[in-house]
């Protein structure tokens, strides 16, 4: 009985992950919201159809805070071949952060000096608490004793997965003017890293309690447990969320806070970025917008989208008109090759879609045309983007009339290249007879004895020879 909760969640969480690998570039129709959030940039992705549904200043540069842990954990979980491996925790790794001035934004996890922690203890810790221990012991092991050597190793693979928009100069997140990305380049990473075999568990997890005992610093193990800073996954917390999962926190006192995280419902997927909300209210009281605009952006996402047919395979679209048709046919209509569904914001007009951007694969139809015939392709578009294309298909047969395409062959015969080559043959092969003439005209002649006109009339000294010759013979004999 233990197995099928397992085994749902397993399954559950593949799903989830399926789409993930396409959705570095979604595809956007950013509908607009009826009332304002207050982080400065957010993405909200669907994940199922690869489609970002809202999109407010997602390619501005922000200071991440924390959400580089992100990177922290995908660096770690692709260069360490053993995550139950320990280590000993150093306090001189992170000590000198003790003295920076934005001494507030650090986060601990109650991790000491002379701990022993597995690689995976302290990625739940980065990952749920921020903790700085975590990340830069982390970063100091995996970076060959280098914790520049790590940043490097991140910033590599910010390169390596598309990251156009995105530097990191520290794995804690600390603030540093130099250290920048965006929202869509957040959602990028965190699509990224949720491929890796054990990102999402981490993630995702509620809760978590160090797998290696450290009864010296830690007398009483059971208390030394670790909470995920989004309360939308507490059940007790007023921002609790059904179908929240994970995956990201981060509060900055220069950078605001910001969120990174995965909602399902109705078999419905989002993946929220928000980032740099206001940390205190018009009042200067503690606020905690980031949340607020998460929870308002995942209601309007569950309540206000579903897949509707934006495009019917029977709507007529166009005639076109088709040459040497039979009878009175001289034309085609056209119609989508299949319907297009798509999720839609149940409170803009289909209507409002264009479909009037049409390609023609042919430029000149002519007959016969047969049902179901591919003749070109639809872009449809909203407000000035476009959001899909399909083909366009023949709505019926159109024959062929004989007469005209006769008469249309015997038009076209002068002006086709069969006409061209047999014309040039014929040119050649007169040429060469021409040519051949000539030339037996010249060697006749050439070869001809002329007949002297003296020879024309018998000459009477040679007669009058030719018989004294005869008449001498007879003598003899």
């Amino acid at each position: 009985m233990t197995l099928k909760p397992k085994i749902f969640a397993v399954i559950s969480a593949f799903a989830l992950i399926l789409p993930f690998t396409q959705a570095g570039n979604a595809k956007a129709i950013s509908f607009s919201l009826k009332d304002p959030i207050y982080s400065e940039s957010a993405l909200l992705i669907n994940l199922d159809c690869d489609t970002v549904i809202h999109d407010k200043s997602a390619d501005t540069k922000e200071q991440p805070g924390p959400l580089v842990n992100i990177m922290t954990a995908v660096v770690c979980l692709e260069n360490c071949p053993d995550l139950k491996q320990e280590v000993t925790i150093d306090e001189s790794v992170w000590e000198n952060l003790y003295n920076t001035e934005y001494y507030d934004d650090l986060r601990f996890a109650e991790i000491y000096d002379g701990d022993k922690l597995s690689y995976q203890d302290l990625l739940y810790a980065m990952m749920l608490t921020s903790s700085v221990e975590a990340s830069q012991t982390i970063a100091y092991e995996i970076g060959g004793k280098s914790v520049s050597g790590f940043v490097q190793m991140m910033n590599d693979k910010a390169q390596e997965i598309g990251l156009t928009s995105t530097y990191f100069t520290n794995p804690t997140g600390m603030y540093d003017p130099n250290q920048y990305t965006t929202a869509r380049d957040m959602a990028t990473l965190t699509e990224y890293a949720l491929t890796l075999p054990m990102f999402d568990n981490i993630a995702s997890a509620q809760s978590y309690s160090p797998s290696v005992p450290n009864l010296e610093n830690h007398p009483d193990q059971d208390e030394w447990v670790w909470y995920h800073s989004n309360t939308m996954t507490d059940p007790d917390d007023d921002y609790y969320y059904p179908g929240v999962r994970g995956v990201k926190t981060a509060n900055l006192e220069k950078g605001g806070r910001s969120i990174v995280t995965l909602a399902s419902k109705d078999g419905h997927n989002y993946l929220l970025v928000a980032m740099n909300a206001p940390m205190v209210d018009e009042n200067g009281d503690v606020a905690f917008y980031h949340l607020d605009d998460a929870t308002y952006l995942l209601d309007w996402a569950f309540e206000h989208f579903s897949y509707q047919t934006i495009l019917a395979n029977t709507t007529e679209i166009q005639e076109l008109p088709v040459d040497l048709a039979e009878g009175d046919d001289g034309y085609v209509l056209v119609k989508p090759k299949e319907d297009i569904t798509m999720l839609w914001y149940d409170d803009v007009d289909i209507s409002l879609i264009r479909h009037d951007k049409i390609r023609w694969y042919k430029t000149d139809l002519t007959a016969p045309v047969k049902k179901g015939e591919i003749l070109g392709e639809v872009t449809l578009e909203y407000s000035g983007e476009e959001i899909a294309t399909t083909e366009l298909v023949a709505v019926s047969d159109v024959k062929r009339s004989w007469s005209k395409y006769n008469l249309y062959a015997v038009k076209l015969f002068p002006k086709s290249d069969w006409f061209r080559k047999a014309l040039t043959v014929s040119c050649v092969l007169s040429a060469i007879y021409i040519i051949l003439c000539i030339y037996s005209y010249i060697m006749y002649k050439r070869n001809e004895r002329p007949i002297k006109p003296l020879y024309l009339t018998p000459d009477p000294k040679k007669i009058k020879k030719s018989d004294n010759k005869k008449k001498s013979k007879k003598r003899k004999k």
